[in-house]
């Protein structure tokens, strides 16, 4: 009798592929993945590229509330609610490419394959623990180091590999928006910034390791 064996569930590959309940899709820079106040029917997983995501409060104000990377999951709030809606607004910083899950495969898969719930924990746990810490620094620390903290962020120092010292495009306005202060403040810093050899800039911001020194300095 010859026995037969499952196949092994790959993650990653069916985080890098088409298939049933999902779906690769491309968005240019500033076009939208999900919008405030939209249904959330699924959940996308970033595969390239870079992206923002932003709220909007009743008297039209707007507010940066994260940046996302390659690797990482958007809109899991749909996996929370029945019929809910988008808590926030997801869009491209740069050319981004994304697998499309729906919210039902989703949740069949995370019950079906521990391998993909484990993974997906992890992204949670960490993602948690960034809210944490995002709140530890809004609420104790100065604004220019809330700034230097961001700049770091978004040049993926302290994550595994090289960073990418050149970040994407992004704007004083939503700087300011994602660290509390205003436009002249940050544009205070980046000119200090850059007197102090910690970044560059010219149309793109070059992020030095040396800007570490405004984190680590009391």
């Amino acid at each position: 009798m010859v026995e037969t064996s499952e196949a092994v569930f790959d993650a990653a590959a069916f985080l890098e592929q088409a298939g049933l309940g999902r779906r690769i899709v491309q968005f240019k820079p500033k076009r939208t993945f999900f919008s405030q106040g939209g249904p959330a029917d699924s959940i996308f997983y970033l595969q390239k590229g870079r992206a923002k995501l932003t709220v909007v409060s009743k008297n039209g104000k707007e507010a940066t509330i994260a940046l996302l990377s390659e690797g990482e999951f958007v809109g899991e709030e749909s996996l929370a609610t029945v019929g809910g809606l988008r808590l926030a607004t997801a869009t491209a910083i740069t050319a981004c490419t994304a697998l499309k899950i729906e919210k039902e495969e989703m949740v069949r898969v995370m019950h079906e394959e521990h391998a993909f719930s484990d993974l997906f924990l992890r992204f949670l746990l960490g993602r948690s623990m960034r809210t944490q810490a995002d709140l530890v620094d809004q609420l104790f620390n100065s604004s220019e180091k809330r700034l230097a903290r961001i700049l770091l962020l978004m040049a993926e120092f302290g994550k595994p590999g090289e960073p990418e010292t050149l970040i994407p495009e992004i704007t004083q306005e939503t700087l300011a928006e994602m660290i509390g202060t205003t436009r002249s403040r940050v544009s205070f810093f980046m000119n200090r910034f850059r007197k102090l050899g910690f970044i560059e800039y010219n149309g793109r911001i070059r992020v030095h390791k040396s800007l570490l020194n405004v984190i680590l300095h009391d």
